[in-house]
């Protein structure tokens, strides 16, 4: 072989090995910070990025009002109220400490304003408002607060108030906290979109400034909600979008506001640097069929709730495998929506995702004929 050709080969054949090291490149680990707790969470996979201690039940503080946010929310979208509805300041409301919107009793204030109040200023006031407003008294809606709780899956969650005062029974942990932010934004986009990118608020002739110093300085974040005391530390919890992938950022117990900016900063940019995400499969899209014995038809759709979104190191689409867990045998009746089984998303040998599985259609049981035949044809299966 002349001694150019042979040159060629090696260097292709160099090129081909740097690629495929290239492309098997480990993602670097996640931030090592200081917070007492972290979790970056993929909005639309719900996977979680990177992640400490995410189950520790801290001291959530402020952030606490996130869930106060939702239930008005979710009350505005049932109907119950509507943002020009006009709420009297009580004095309980007045008299409280901390961060304000600084109400006066006997003010009468639209629900708007409390909720700008509430989320831009924080205001404890405006955040007692709206409780007595919805519930008749803060602590009856502190049961309220608990039972969303409940059925949102945050199981390290438990309120005393609807501030985030200390109180060794009120605590939340940083995937609770997660997981309620990534509800408001899913449950509730367009009240979403109203309230949690403003920079400032003014009542009563006082300007404030949303604690939520990300919202200046990097233009990836559409929202958050902070949360300090002197035993919680400085917490953040903030929202983020970069060419249409959008992350989930806490984190808890960090000592200063710059600590806590720069560290959710820090999860926010390993999640944008190092991972895509995108949609397997759409709403409703067949992802595997299954035999079904004794019944009207023999083959059966499978699909999952929804879209299915998958989070992947970045550039490695093409990488990911999927694979679909099923009965080995299933006989009619099989109901539409039925749990059939569970569809493994890999990367490599490593499972990123797995995602239920549901009967995509509704078969019912087969003609005598049908059954006969099929009871002697799974005999040899």
């Amino acid at each position: 072989m002349p001694h150019a050709q042979r040159l060629f080969l090696f260097v292709a054949a160099l090129l081909v090995s740097v690629a495929a090291t290239a492309a098997d490149l480990p993602i670097p680990s996640a931030p090592s910070l200081g917070a007492k707790s972290y979790i970056l969470v993929d909005y639309n996979s719900g996977q979680v990025l990177a992640a400490k201690n995410p189950d520790q039940r801290i001291e959530p503080a402020s952030i606490t009002k996130l869930m106060t946010c939702y239930i008005i929310f979710d009350e505005i979208k049932k109907g119950n109220l509507k943002p020009s509805d006009m709420v009297t300041v009580s004095k309980k409301a007045w008299e409280m400490h901390g961060s304000q919107m600084f109400l006066k009793v006997g003010d009468k204030v639209s629900v708007d304003k409390l909720l700008h109040g509430l989320i831009t200023a924080s205001g404890n006031d405006a955040a007692v408002a709206l409780a007595e407003y919805v519930a008749g008294t803060a602590s009856t809606f502190a049961d309220y607060m608990n039972a969303y709780a409940k059925h949102l899956g945050m199981k390290n969650s438990h309120f005393m108030d609807v501030n985030g005062l200390p109180h060794p029974d009120h605590y939340m942990s940083a995937r609770d906290i997660a997981t309620l932010y990534g509800a408001i934004v899913r449950h509730f986009p367009k009240l979403y979109d109203k309230y949690f990118h403003q920079k400032k608020f003014a009542y009563n002739g006082i300007q404030q400034y949303n604690r939520n110093t990300l919202l200046w300085s990097d233009p990836r974040v559409d929202g958050g909600k902070t949360g300090h005391t002197e035993s919680a530390g400085y917490n953040l919890a903030v929202s983020a979008k970069d060419h249409g992938m959008r992350v989930i950022s806490v984190v808890t117990g960090t000592d200063s506001e710059n600590a806590r900016k720069n560290q959710c900063e820090a999860l926010i940019s390993y999640g944008f640097r190092f991972f895509n995400d995108g949609k397997l499969f759409a709403a409703g899209q067949e992802i595997s069929r299954i035999r079904v014995w004794k019944g009207a038809e023999n083959e059966l759709p499978v699909v999952a709730h929804g879209a299915v979104y998958i989070a992947y190191p970045r550039g490695q689409r093409d990488s990911l495998t999927t694979s679909a867990k099923l009965p080995s045998q299933l006989t009619a009746p099989v109901k539409k929506g039925e749990r059939l089984g569970t569809l493994s998303i890999k990367y490599n040998d490593k499972t990123l995702k797995e995602e239920p599985l549901y009967a995509g259609k509704t078969i019912a049981e087969g003609g005598y004929v049908t059954q006969f035949v099929d009871d002697i044809l799974m005999m040899f299966q």
